[in-house]
């Protein structure tokens, strides 16, 4: 590991100040620290944000306010989370191990970086940590990479559960920095890589998370988190699914939908919830969104099968939610 300055922020205004080239903010560090241990890290100064006043969650008009140091495990266990947003409680619970959620924190669940096997090998070309050396990914083994929104650039995945749960939810997230204050739509937080895959987020310079608001409760009783993979013990997704619907009788009033494992961000089709919206809650009219969706899909070599696998998630966490059984753990099992 290299050899980096260390400086403990005391206010979010401090650790702003304290931010320069090759710095990072640090509260969990669960990803951070293994990137670094890996040598695709290297910053020359650690923030340490861990003293700063972020780890309460808190009612906000009308919705709630989540702290961006509020780990993991303390908001998929706090009651209003439960009753008001259990689909983002059941995404969490179906990430990483209790150890990583009592760390992780709220923020850093949205910097993760993705988890690319080439990203991880400095010694392949990555465009994502050296821009314009090349992506090994493509034309080698990608099994785990996007099927959506790729460039010639990158084919890299966002690994986070929690985020897709907040992109169905549409939450807000809010950062400080040199320019001051501003809040960020969930939808634009993350980037695609484009040509510029180095950029996973459109924070800019020296910005920090303050918080992740969510909107008035939504879809507590039609909801599911539907998590496909290679192992049920804490691996990451091959395909997820957030799916939240408010339901009139037996017909979609309004329908939520993202997908997590096959995009470097999460990824919602606005047109397939659209195509949900008024149409009865039957496997025919999910099939149609599902087939609207993966018409996008550009697989790469050997990862053809996550088109079909993501239809089939797509229609099953719909109608999970649309029966009120969602996919992950009884309120008796997740206790």
């Amino acid at each position: 590991m290299n050899r980096f300055d260390y400086v403990r922020a005391g206010t979010v205004a401090e650790a702003v100040q304290a931010f320069g080239a090759g710095a990072r903010f640090i509260a969990g560090g669960t990803n951070l620290i293994d990137l670094m241990k890996y040598e695709v890290e290297k910053p020359g100064r650690l923030i340490d944000i861990t003293r700063l006043p972020l780890d309460q969650i808190e009612d906000h008009a009308g919705g709630l306010r989540i702290g961006a140091l509020a780990t993991n495990a303390k908001v998929a266990y706090d009651e209003r989370v439960t009753a008001r947003y259990p689909l983002l409680r059941n995404a969490i619970l179906a990430g990483a191990s209790a150890q990583l959620r009592n760390a992780a924190s709220t923020g850093g669940n949205l910097l993760q970086r993705t988890r690319c096997y080439y990203f991880y090998d400095v010694a392949t070309p990555c465009n994502k940590r050296e821009p314009g050396s090349g992506c090994s990914a493509i034309g080698g083994m990608t099994r785990i990479h996007a099927i959506f929104g790729t460039s010639e650039h990158c084919i890299a995945t966002h690994p986070s559960d929690m985020c897709i749960a907040l992109a169905a939810l549409e939450a807000t997230v809010q950062v400080s920095g040199p320019q001051g204050d501003r809040s960020i739509p969930f939808s634009e937080f993350h980037r695609l890589p484009g040509d510029t895959p180095e950029k996973d987020t459109n924070l800019t310079p020296g910005e920090i998370i303050v918080s992740v608001d969510l909107p008035e409760s939504r879809f507590p009783q039609h909801f599911t988190y539907l998590k496909l993979r290679d192992r049920l013990s804490y691996a990451f997704a091959l395909v997820s699914v957030a799916a939240g619907l408010e339901l009139d009788g037996d017909t979609v009033k309004t329908a939520r939908l993202a997908l997590g494992g096959v995009a470097h961000k999460p990824w919602r089709n606005r047109e397939a919830e659209a195509l949900l919206e008024g149409r009865p809650a039957t496997r025919e009219s999910f099939q149609a969104a599902a087939d609207l969706i993966v018409a996008e899909a550009k697989p790469q070599a050997t990862n053809g099968f996550k088109i079909d696998l993501a239809r089939r998630a797509i229609v099953r966490g719909l109608e999970q939610a649309a029966a009120g059984t969602p996919q992950s753990l009884s309120d008796k099992r997740i206790q």
